[in-house]
């Protein structure tokens, strides 16, 4: 395919995302029906619906609208490649009168909807204009070295040995970004052989602050695929459960543990193996501090949503109490940027629960390299 004709299939699959379709399902019907296509024209297909995603309202502005050509039409704009829209082959018509399109002011030029920017202001203040800058851009790729399994060092070389090349990050003692061979990872022997995860860098800063130590106790409360779960097992120890609401997504943790090296077990009802000398609650939330590997997630959160999550936030927090011992820790945490679901979360969790007190928080932004995270350390006198 040529780059026209590339740019011509971006917008056919974002005019079915902006109908409600699901970006990977229409990517997924796309690449079915064009056969023509190989590996590096769906790569490229789905860099530039990406891209148009996470820059939706700046294209939409350049571009003249909010349709796939729009967008398309905006973004090569931006990258000095309107030529691409030639009209000959495959590629798209040329711009017409009407596609002029306009500089992008306000919310409109940092990506944000205009409902959410003044949480983002009162949450980021002056950083919010190279934060929302970071989140335009797409998110590295980051690994967690297996600490079960081996060492920095020995994943790098045991990498490199497959044409991955890699780096330390210092946001995490075991995080590591991937800079070339990224599509190779999941198929790496390093992969397979459970030294090294997929998990970013930010929730591997998370992990390594928890104050953790062999003979705890410890409850992945919201543990989801058990990205944490497994880190944890890796730092210490533990005697270690994971609960998740939706107990199908811990359906391949198992697997994971054993290649892993570490045990872990399920806990339907974590009640009946309190108290725990941890409880982690990496809490439901807006997810917008990952937003670069999410798109789609900035366009659907509402203000309804977001109140709603926050109900079920606190509500998590209420639930745990009594299930740390005596002198124990809860560490809450969000994938979020916006102190409502944060810094207001803690607060909220002080003032209902007398005996408690705040002992650290720590907030990351993809300023640090990863994603955006929140982390309070909360200790029961």
């Amino acid at each position: 395919m040529t780059p026209g004709a590339r740019a011509a299939a971006a917008i056919a699959v974002l005019d079915r995302v902006l109908v409600g379709e699901a970006a990977e399902k229409a990517l997924t019907n796309w690449g079915r029906a064009s056969r023509i296509a190989g590996s590096g024209d769906r790569a490229a297909v789905r860099d530039l619906v990406d891209a148009a995603l996470r820059q939706r309202r700046s294209a939409a502005a350049l571009g003249g609208s909010d349709t796939g050509r729009g967008l398309v039409l905006g973004l090569l704009r931006a990258a000095g490649q309107e030529g691409l829209f030639s009209g000959e082959g495959h590629a798209p018509a040329p711009p017409v009168a009407t596609e002029a399109g306009w500089v992008p002011q306000g919310a409109e030029a940092l990506d944000l909807p205009d409902w959410l920017l003044p949480e983002m202001e009162r949450s980021l203040a002056e950083r919010l204009p190279p934060v929302a800058a970071a989140m335009r851009a797409r998110a590295p790729v980051f690994l967690r070295v297996n600490l079960a399994r081996g060492d920095v060092a020995g994943a790098l070389a045991a990498l490199a040995t497959e044409g991955i090349e890699a780096r330390p990050h210092a946001l995490a003692d075991t995080a590591i970004e991937v800079l070339t061979g990224a599509r190779k990872v999941q198929t790496s022997r390093a992969y397979l052989k459970g030294l090294v995860e997929l998990q970013d860098a930010s929730s591997q800063a998370v992990v390594a602050a928890l104050p953790l130590a062999d003979g705890m106790r410890v409850l992945d409360h919201c543990a989801g695929g058990g990205g944490k779960t497994l880190a944890m097992a890796a730092r210490a120890e533990l005697r270690l459960w994971a609960h998740d609401a939706a107990p199908r997504r811990m359906a391949d943790l198992p697997d994971r543990a054993r290649r892993a090296g570490v045990k872990v077990m399920l806990a339907e009802r974590p009640e009946a193996t309190a108290p725990y000398d941890l409880v982690l609650v990496d809490a439901p939330c807006s997810g917008s501090g990952s937003w670069r590997r999410d798109p789609e997630g900035k366009w659907r959160l509402t203000p309804e949503r977001l109140a709603e999550l926050q109900g079920v936030q606190a509500g998590i927090l209420d639930r745990v109490v009594p299930m740390v011992a005596r002198g124990g820790w809860l560490a809450y945490a969000t994938c979020s940027l916006l102190e409502v679901e944060n810094g207001d979360q803690t607060a909220g969790f002080l003032a209902r629960h007398p005996g408690w007190r705040l002992e650290s928080e720590r907030r990351f932004t993809p300023l640090d390299g990863g994603d955006g995270f929140y982390l309070a350390l909360l200790r029961r006198d």
